[in-house]
């Protein structure tokens, strides 16, 4: 294995040369996957490459169970997101809504211009949803490709408390990192911290709340952390990153399969 490629290399497409990528032979029905994360503060214990990480490991995981034959390519990943609720933390970048959207659609342009005709986003997070949500509809509208959104929901053994309000670098985020680098934690200087003057942790959710308001995490925790870090284990992150790569396997696995399908009937065919 090279330096600098991950473990799919044979579904990378910026390990290919552009001959090999201009002759791919499934570029009708193949997604391309885009991870999306951020760069920014995890709390005192955690990396601030937490979330652009995690895209990694769960491609990787996900990837490695599918069959050889599964047609999907992974593209380069935006490992900078729209991070401004964590301004104020050093280690944050933060790029607006705008740049996002401007990414997403440069890269499915030119995916598109290669040949491919779906495209994919596994996003990491949740700062990134609302602007890939809308881009993703521009995309499928403007330029013709079939487009997914890559995101699931895990019923993990945890709190209510930690369910409601661990939603930051608390004891999800930390056990998974220990699981996937863990000589990049540092639970010597994890905590708990949880927001102490909100009544329903629907507001801390924009996109499951009927009514919500826009927060910033220096006005909810002094640690940058919103949830227990100290109850993370090396186990339940491996157990929960298993759980996660399974989902996310057999949803690439049918995106593979109905693109199959799309592509083989001629109304649903797009122009070169």
């Amino acid at each position: 294995m090279s330096p600098g490629f991950p473990t799919y290399r044979e579904r990378y497409l910026p390990a290919m040369t552009p001959a090999r990528i201009a002759a791919l032979p499934d570029k009708a029905w193949a997604p391309v996957i885009v991870a999306t994360g951020a760069i920014e503060q995890h709390g005192p214990h955690l990396p601030v490459a937490v979330d652009a990480l995690m895209g990694q490991i769960w491609l990787a995981a996900a990837l490695a169970r599918l069959p050889a034959d599964a047609s999907c390519y992974v593209a380069p990943p935006i490992t900078i997101g729209k991070s401004n609720e964590h301004t104020g933390f050093p280690g944050t970048l933060s790029i607006s809504k705008d740049t996002l959207r401007a990414l997403l659609l440069a890269i499915a342009q030119q995916v598109r211009d290669w040949g491919f005709r779906q495209l994919a986003i596994l996003n990491t997070h949740g700062g990134n949803s609302t602007v890939v949500t809308s881009t993703l509809a521009e995309i499928s509208h403007t330029l013709g490709l079939r487009t997914a959104f890559l995101r699931t929901e895990l019923q993990l053994d945890i709190s209510p408390r930690e369910a409601a309000y661990g939603i930051h670098a608390g004891e999800v985020e930390t056990s998974w990192m220990l699981a996937a680098a863990g000589t990049l934690v540092r639970m010597d200087r994890a905590v708990a911290e949880y927001p102490a003057d909100l009544g329903d942790p629907g507001g801390l959710r924009p996109g499951d709340a009927p009514a919500t308001f826009a927060w910033a995490t220096r006005d909810l925790s002094r640690s940058g952390v919103m949830g227990d870090a100290t109850a993370a284990t090396v186990e339940k992150g491996l157990r929960w990153i298993e759980l996660g790569a399974q989902r996310y396997a057999a949803l690439i696995a049918q995106l593979c399969h109905e693109g199959r399908k799309l592509a083989d009937r001629p109304e649903t065919r797009l122009p070169a």
